[in-house]
């Protein structure tokens, strides 16, 4: 089947115009006799001269009824043709149109006397209504030739009495009238100009060549033939005065007028598109939900009925009874239903005194709730579980887990049920610090609730608090006051006083809050609800400045992020500069290194010595003008060199033109991962360098010195192998396959490492241009530009081990025996215990996605509300320690005996090469 191309009607957001071409018609002289009895009649316009002025007015009908106020055209006066060539913009979009809009058009005639009807001294000299969008729904287009409906305004009716195009009755012939029909010089006439119409709408289109002298002949030959035409049509359809304009005199039915309208042209056929509405409730009252809160709709109730009864048939067993009628009732759902809300205080034993509060499960429940506490973040209550943690409520305050699930169960409608939940919390066993961002995300947003989560941030350390930071200032986004749009001048956040408080006294923290404020108040942020972020984030910010300013030393603090925004500004112009396409590259590297020698830039000597944005333990003193280089890439980034304090040179690239955002919160995970598996003694050697977004579509990146697999695969001086390439970088004859230990054990932890969080993360587009190895035996990823299993290549694996890799590590025992040295089941043993460490941390990992869902992560707000459960499947929750350790050997064992991720390779690699 061939393509077809169309719009939308709803996406036109243009004005609805047409343009008023000119008028074509003919009509008998009026009698002397019939002027005789109404003088009246010669000191109207078109009867005093064939070319009187007139004028046009359009608009737009639905369903009998005006959309708009009418459109006018000019007043001109006329010399040889009646013709306006005026366009006239209609009050509405074609995105508002209905289906059954349609356009009045009437041309007013001037009568001094004025008549009934009549606008002032103007009178209907005839009118037409024709439909914007045709039989198909297409919305019409281009030239349009509409009968004109002498003396008679316009009326737009859904039946009109002025069709633009009247049907007409064929009356059957017999095959000699067809004959004698096609003989017709009149009829032969027609059809050429017919033909020649469909000729002019192809010219118009661009479809046939233009001459301009040549075409200027055919026009006017063509308005010609069609005058002949309209004459030849009054002649033949000339009958005697049967109908009355509307001064009730007698009008003849041979005039014959036609008004030359145009619509716009689109590039593609408009059609139109209807906006589905919800089902209005059948109530006016307001819903009973806290403002800004999402509407959550109850599941139907589940019906059981009594025994003997079938309830397949409609009465009970009775067939001659009538069907049931199942009625739809919009305000299920939304309001509670009186009987369940009786229930539910029945159930959960919603009382008071002691009984309540020293009551306990039996076993079998307290296994019951076990069971409920070991759910996700992710995972949904039943009614029934909800009611049995709300029960036992004072039972599970001794469990740090169960305050998420109570708080889940509540209903925070009921104001006794609040009330209670709120006075457990001061008593409740302190939470974990996953459980406290949990209480921090978008499902809730009681303020107490949200104040008793920061309370527990409180008593987290500097450094684990920079873990966690960049989902912090998201949160900022689910906060009840930016909920209900709330003003903030008397912004009053728990949330954002401990942020603020926090980063005031702590230079890294402050740092990276600066930064984090300011790619979210960027103005090139496509961000759909950016508005009311901004006015967010832009107090938020204000109030960090204010409480800097409180001391000397965070006036410092504050002076140095001022420094620190002029330096990136200076950066992001000098990547600005460099892509500019009309210069090499060469000429552009020789370019930036004048620029960075430039003394305006305060590049080559910065005094006093400026904490580096993307890692402020780093000081910087100035450039290295010399050692630049621009990449090969659409965006070309720039590789700088800086000085620091202590004498090193720290590179870094700064790019400008893409979303760091993402990478950002990759490494930021993997950095979580890493101290997460540290707190087990479980050192992988994971090596996330750092990344820094500092506007929408710009950022820094650390630069570590690395080759990419391809390279190292693809040079014979390593013998097209990884474990060539450690031989030839840490040769040690003595040790096992001549690679030093320390460095083959780097090797060995950071493959395995990277190897469990890519896959739990699922980093696609892993080819081998992606994949970096350092001489001391660093393996690491690079470009997280594809995550949550978004591959933009085919057949790709959940995770990614090549063969190559295996053989870096002296080849798997079962396809190489021979070599007793293998650490292949070392590496293993690094994955099992990685996963599984990893797994029993999970509930921190989900509610840090949770936290980013409207942070403006490509892949997060591609993936919606399913981004969080694309992570938890990957870490098998549903299996055993056991089964998932089996599960991940047979993900090694599919992942480098995979054919597809060879094939793939071998195209890049190709298409790489026609590139360069």
């Amino acid at each position: 089947m061939d393509t077809f191309t169309f719009a939308s009607a709803s996406e036109v957001k243009t004005s609805v115009s047409v343009k008023v071409g000119r008028l074509e018609g003919y009509e008998k002289a009026l009698a002397y006799s019939t002027l005789l009895r109404q003088p009246e009649l010669r000191h109207r316009g078109s009867n005093l001269s064939p070319t009187s002025e007139l004028y046009v007015t359009a608009q737009v009908f639905a369903d009998s009824k005006p959309l708009t106020v009418h459109a006018q055209t000019p007043y001109k006066t006329f010399k040889t043709a009646r013709a306006w060539n005026e366009w006239l913009r209609l009050p509405i979009d074609y995105a508002l149109l209905p289906l059954n809009a349609q356009l009045a058009i009437t041309v007013w005639d001037l009568s001094p006397a004025g008549n009934q009807g009549a606008r002032g001294h103007h009178i209907p000299f005839g009118g037409t209504t024709i439909s914007l969008f045709d039989d198909d729904g297409t919305l019409r287009k281009g030239r349009q030739k509409c009968r004109l409906w002498r003396h008679k305004q316009a009326d737009a009716f859904s039946d009109s009495t002025t069709p633009w195009a009247p049907s007409t009755k064929r009356r059957r012939r017999s095959q000699e009238d067809k004959q004698l029909f096609a003989d017709d010089k009149h009829s032969q006439r027609a059809a050429e100009l017919e033909r020649l119409q469909g000729l002019l709408k192809k010219h118009e289109m661009g479809e046939l060549s233009e001459h301009k002298w040549l075409d200027q002949m055919v026009f006017r030959q063509i308005e010609r033939m069609e005058r002949a035409n309209i004459r030849d049509d009054s002649k033949i359809h000339a009958q005697p005065p049967r109908h009355t304009d509307i001064d009730g005199h007698s009008q003849d039915d041979s005039a014959i007028f036609y008004l030359y309208i145009e619509f716009p042209r689109f590039d593609h056929p408009v059609v139109f598109t209807d906006h589905e509405y919800p089902p209005p409730p059948v109530s006016s009252a307001r819903l009973r939900t806290a403002p800004g809160s999402d509407v959550r709709l109850k599941p139907p109730p589940e019906i059981h009925v009594g025994p003997g009864i079938d309830q397949k048939k409609p009465a009970y067993g009775d067939a001659n009874a009538p069907h049931l009628i199942r009625i739809y009732d919009p305000e299920v759902g939304f309001y509670d239903n009186p009987a369940e809300i009786k229930h539910r205080s029945l159930v959960r034993n919603q009382r008071i005194g002691m009984l309540d509060r020293h009551l306990k499960p039996n076993p079998k429940t307290r296994d019951q709730l076990n069971h409920i506490l070991s759910y996700g973040p992710t995972t949904d209550l039943s009614a029934e579980e909800r009611d049995k943690v709300f029960k036992f409520r004072h039972y599970l305050t001794r469990d740090k887990r169960a305050l998420t699930k109570l708080i889940k169960s509540t209903s925070w409608n009921d104001s006794n049920e609040v009330r209670q939940v709120i006075q457990l919390l001061p008593k409740w066993e302190e939470i974990d610090i996953d459980d406290a961002l949990e209480l921090l995300g978008p499902s809730f947003d009681n303020k107490e609730v949200r104040t008793y989560a920061v309370d527990r941030l409180r008593k987290a350390g500097d450094q684990e608090l920079l873990l966690y930071l960049l989902q912090l200032v998201q949160a900022l986004k689910f906060e009840p006051e930016v909920k209900s749009n709330a003003n903030f001048d008397q912004y009053d956040s728990s949330l954002a006083s401990f942020l603020i408080a926090r980063s005031a006294a702590n230079i890294l923290l402050g740092n990276y809050l600066h930064w984090y404020l300011m790619v979210e108040l960027d103005e090139s942020s496509n961000d759909a609800q950016g508005a009311t972020f901004k006015k967010l984030y832009a107090r938020v910010s204000y109030d960090f400045m204010q409480e800097l300013e409180k001391t000397s030393e965070g006036q410092d603090r504050r002076k140095i992020l001022l420094r620190q925004g002029e330096f990136i500004t200076v950066l992001s112009q000098l990547s600005d500069d460099a892509r500019n396409k009309s210069l090499d590259r060469t000429r552009k590297v020789e370019k930036l290194k004048k620029a960075l020698m430039d003394p305006k830039n305060d590049l080559v000597k910065i005094d006093p010595p400026l904490p580096l944005p993307l890692d402020p333990d780093v000081q910087i003193v100035g450039a290295v003008p010399d050692n630049v280089n621009i990449f090969k890439s659409t965006l070309s980034p720039l590789l700088l060199h800086f000085r620091t304090t202590t004498g090193d040179i720290y590179p870094f690239i700064f790019k400008v033109g893409d979303n760091l955002r993402q990478d950002q919160l990759v490494i930021q995970i993997i950095t979580l991962m890493d101290q997460l598996l540290l707190k087990e003694n479980l050192n992988l050697q994971l090596s996330p360098y750092r990344i820094l977004a500092t506007g929408a579509l710009a950022g820094a990146v650390q630069f570590v010195s690395s080759s990419p697999l391809s390279a190292i695969l693809g040079s014979a001086k390593y013998n097209n192998s990884i474990l060539g390439y450690l031989r030839e970088q840490n040769p040690d004859g003595s040790a096992p396959m001549g690679v030093r230990k320390e460095v083959m054990d780097t090797y060995v932890k950071s493959l395995a490492g990277y190897c469990v969080i890519t896959y739990l993360l699922g980093v696609g587009d892993r080819h081998m241009d992606n994949l970096l190895l350092a001489p001391d035996g660093h393996f690491f990823h690079a470009d997280f530009g594809y995550i949550l299993g978004r591959d933009p290549k085919p057949l790709a694996p959940s995770m990614r081990l090549s063969a190559e890799m295996i053989d870096g590590l002296g080849g798997s025992p079962d396809r190489n025996p021979s070599n007793p040295d293998s650490r292949f089941n070392e590496f293993k043993q690094y994955c099992f215990t990685a996963f599984t460490t990893l797994r029993r941390s999970s509930n921190l990992i989900l509610n840090l996605f949770a936290l980013m869902q409207d942070a403006n992560i490509p892949d997060i707000k591609l993936a919606g509300d399913q981004a969080v459960k694309k992570v938890e499947e990957r870490f098998c929750l549903q299996l055993s320690e056991e089964e998932a350790i089996t599960f991940f050997d047979n993900l090694i064992s599919r992942s480098f005996e995979a054919w597809g991720p060879v094939l793939i390779d071998g195209i890049h690699d190709f298409m790489q090469r026609i590139k360069a």
